[in-house]
């Protein structure tokens, strides 16, 4: 079976257009082991003789060191190795003579370069659940261990013959799911991953070759992101002082990364500048806040806008700059607690609230 890694890849690559602000970014790394099966092999030497070698279940282990961009974007490094016993090993001649033994083991190790994309399923509701798709390109050493064919006065092929410790290309396919720990241990996440490995193999010469390997693997891991804190509490509750008691407060939503005003926003900021003109209140409070969706920074200027963009639709309805209060408090205080990258509509807000 063959796999068309370039059109994943392309793929990969456009995604960034259509990406959203991801849950995590920064440096990361991740373990994970799980079972491999590899596809019969059936290859022919220089001489004409033929061989098929089918494999039994075995083991699978990966490490990778990578970095994740905000826009869903992950690249890596990773090293990774696996092994099983071989199932069958049959050896054809020229002439039709078929020899075979079931023995040995075959292993394979080497280094990858991977690609995925990370989708954020943060607009679903989902914060907790990330699913991702990969490509990644590498070289692998495939190597037989006590693996041969048996002898006939005539043919036998060895360990060395059958490999020779040979390296060769090889790529890959990834499909996973994340699953965030982060309430647990802030950055960590749980991983469940197949792939679908090929190391390509070398041409048969002389009766020494490395035959192609293509492998299904089912894996678990692990993947820490360092740099990674947890939300913030929500700020404690003061006692409201009697003078406060008759405070109103209106709330004005926003779009995602947007400051502009809605239609409905602009009647709600009609309706508090008339509240304002009946009840005459002695401090006006204007403070914008943001979801978690982004940086820190950008946030913090994010709501800094929405508040501007409210108190001049205030301004604009008679209602003095002089006497609101002006702030801007990012994402640090949401009106739903969430984590980080979250979408949250709720915490998109300006707080409208006359004393």
């Amino acid at each position: 079976m063959k796999v068309r890694i370039a059109p994943m890849a392309a793929l990969i690559l456009s995604l960034p257009a259509i990406a959203q602000a991801q849950p995590r970014s920064g440096i990361y790394i991740g373990a994970a082991a799980g079972a491999n099966w590899r596809e019969q092999i059936t290859e022919s030497t220089a001489n004409g003789t033929r061989m098929s070698v089918s494999g039994e279940t075995g083991f699978v282990g990966v490490a990778s060191l990578g970095y994740a961009l905000q826009n869903g974007i992950r690249l890596e490094v990773e090293g990774q190795y696996r092994a099983g016993p071989i199932g069958s090993t049959v050896v054809t001649l020229p002439t039709g003579m078929r020899f075979g033994s079931s023995s040995g083991r075959m292993s394979h190790y080497g280094g990858m370069a991977n690609a995925l994309y990370e989708f954020n399923l943060a607009a679903l509701g989902v914060s907790a659940i990330s699913p991702y798709i990969g490509v990644g390109f590498g070289y692998g050493v495939t190597d037989f261990s006590r693996a041969s064919s048996p002898s006939n006065g005539r043919l036998r092929l060895t360990s060395a013959q059958l490999s020779g410790n040979n390296g060769s290309f090889a790529y890959q396919a990834i499909g996973g799911l994340s699953f965030s720990l982060g309430a647990t241990v802030p950055g960590l996440a749980l991983t469940l991953e197949y792939r679908y490995y090929v190391a390509t193999g070398t041409t048969p010469s002389r009766n020494k070759y490395t035959p192609e390997s293509a492998n299904h693997s089912a894996l678990l891991g692990l993947r820490y992101s360092f740099g990674a804190s947890p939300a913030p509490p929500m700020p404690a509750q003061e006692p409201a002082a009697a003078a406060q008691t008759l405070a109103r407060t209106y709330l004005v939503f926003s779009d995602w990364n947007r400051a502009d005003l809605t239609d409905r926003a602009r009647q709600i900021i009609a309706e508090a500048a008339t509240a304002r003109t009946a009840t005459r209140p002695t401090r006006i409070e204007v403070s914008g806040h943001a979801d978690r969706s982004g940086a820190d920074a950008y946030n913090q200027a994010l709501s800094l806008r929405r508040a501007e963009a409210v108190a001049a639709e205030l301004t604009r309805h008679g209602v003095p700059r002089t006497e609101m209060v002006i702030q801007a408090f990012g994402e640090s205080r949401p009106l739903v607690p969430t984590a980080d990258g979250v979408r949250e509509p709720q915490n998109r807000r300006v707080e409208i609230i006359l004393r």
